[in-house]
């Protein structure tokens, strides 16, 4: 069952006013577009967005009731802009960020996202594009495999991961990678929290969806669209996601990105945000204990600055 992460802390930070105008770059559940739909009522309106199609679908029905319905749009938020003008959300009072994958996605064996039960390679977020986790596995070079295995989940047996998936090439289900993974990481050195295969899968769904590419275009594209006093809040579930968002919020919050030891600033960058959480919002022992995915969230929220 969907349960979206931090929404109470989430609600609390955005400070929703009836009659406000919102967009939620994730759809997913549904889950955060309810929760600030209800908020905005009386008046308000919200465009939520999902690169996957059934998530549109799904929400479609969940929300078929609502009087002023969420406007559903199937898209990619790295073009958050163009999706926003061609619905009538050019000028939002809150962006909403929920990275990642959605419970939804993980819990369909089809999908291949989750290394839990045997599927087909897929792990694509949007099923009309072309390029497959299969595809991934099965073209990359051994040396291509490893730098984004290590690069994107951050796994120390990257090399010998890569080596022994080329070794056992062609793999075509999700449990042929989780055996290829196991394989090649040492019994001893398995970590005790977590599945050894979790770092791989994330690599491969993150490089087949482009994730860190398109999280860095919506949030300056988000930074752009919204008014002054507008706010932005992103949640991410793992380092580069948090890092990618804290660089942008900081950058952005800042007059001059010139170099410290350059005496003249001639970047004529001027602040655009400004940052409200100064450390990032964690799930609370009552949350986790109900949804225990929600253990690494993190919440990050920033305040568009007048131009």
């Amino acid at each position: 069952m969907h349960r979206p992460v931090l929404s109470k802390a989430l609600i609390e930070l955005l400070e929703p006013r009836p009659g406000a105008v919102a967009i939620d770059c994730t759809l997913g559940g549904g889950g955060h577009t309810l929760a600030i739909w209800e908020a905005i009522q009386p008046g308000g309106r919200i465009l939520a967005i999902d690169r996957d199609r059934a998530a549109v679908d799904g929400a479609k029905a969940r929300f078929a009731g609502l009087e002023a319905a969420p406007v559903l749009v199937q898209g990619d938020f790295a073009e958050l802009t163009a999706v926003a003008l061609g619905a009538g959300f050019g000028s939002p009072n809150m962006v909403v960020f929920d990275l990642g994958i959605s419970s939804d996605q993980l819990d369909s064996a089809e999908r291949g996202f989750s290394f839990q039960t045997p599927g087909p390679l897929d792990m694509r977020m949007d099923q009309d594009q072309p390029l497959t986790a299969e595809q991934v596995l099965n073209r990359f070079p051994e040396r291509e495999l490893a730098v984004q295995i290590r690069r994107l989940g951050e796994e120390r047996w990257a090399a010998r991961i890569a080596a022994f998936i080329v070794q056992r090439r062609p793999l075509v289900s999700t449990l042929d990678l989780r055996q290829a993974v196991e394989a090649a990481v040492p019994r001893a050195a398995w970590p005790r929290d977590i599945h050894p295969s979790t770092r791989t899968f994330q690599a491969i769904r993150m490089l087949v969806n482009r994730e860190l590419e398109s999280l860095g275009a919506g949030l300056q594209e988000a930074t752009q669209l919204l008014p002054p006093g507008g706010r932005m809040a992103a949640i991410s579930f793992h380092s580069l996601e948090d890092s990618t968002v804290k660089s942008h919020f900081i950058a952005e919050s800042k007059d001059c990105l010139c170099p410290p030891q350059q005496p003249v600033c001639t970047c004529a960058h001027r602040a655009t945000l400004r940052i409200l959480t100064r450390k990032p919002v964690r799930p609370s022992a009552a949350e986790l204990a109900v949804n225990p995915r929600s253990r690494s969230a993190k919440l990050r929220v920033a305040q568009r600055l007048p131009a």
